[in-house]
């Protein structure tokens, strides 16, 4: 019986960005250049890539890097704000939250792009993507404090879904 494997997993150097970002995460963690280190993360650079080809299939090419590199700058911007924010909520008893449940509609269709916008909210502190509804085309989004879901909603497709549909397609 032959396994049919798709041509990124034949590929030595099938993700090329995630094998870039596995040796350079794996140098990080062990704050040396040494041999040993080097060698080690060309390995896992290597290898990990090539036994997860098959779950994660082949690679996605980015179309743009300018919409890409906005986006990744307002995602963290928008992190560093969010926790600037929960933090006073938390901290000042005077302060009451008003948690809501914001359904945010997708317009995007990409499965990689809407995984991509439900991560974004829920790294962004003070919001967690509940439900992906693929049937009803919307995210089922819980925010800590919000008091107009609607306007949250459009803020988060304007923010994430709009540079998503553009890099996506």
């Amino acid at each position: 019986m032959s396994e049919q494997r798709s041509p990124a997993a034949r590929r030595w150097l099938a993700h090329p960005v995630m094998s870039a970002l596995l040796a350079a995460g794996w140098l990080m963690l062990q704050q040396s250049l040494d041999a040993g280190n080097l060698i080690a993360a060309a390995l896992l650079a290597l290898v990990i890539p090539r036994m997860v080809g098959g779950f994660i299939g082949d690679g996605f090419r980015l179309r743009a890097a300018g919409p890409a590199l906005r986006l990744t700058a307002i995602v963290l911007w928008d992190i560093v704000q969010s926790n600037i924010t929960v933090a006073k909520l938390v901290l000042n008893p005077a302060r009451t939250p008003q948690p809501a449940w914001v359904p945010v509609p997708l317009d995007i269709t990409h499965p990689n792009g809407i995984a991509l916008f439900a991560s974004i909210i829920t790294m962004t502190p003070g919001t967690v993507s509940c439900i992906v509804d693929e049937t009803r085309r919307e995210i089922l989004v819980h925010a800590l404090d919000c008091s107009d879901p609607e306007a949250a909603a459009r803020d988060m497709k304007a923010r994430y879904e709009a540079p998503l549909r553009e890099i996506f397609g």
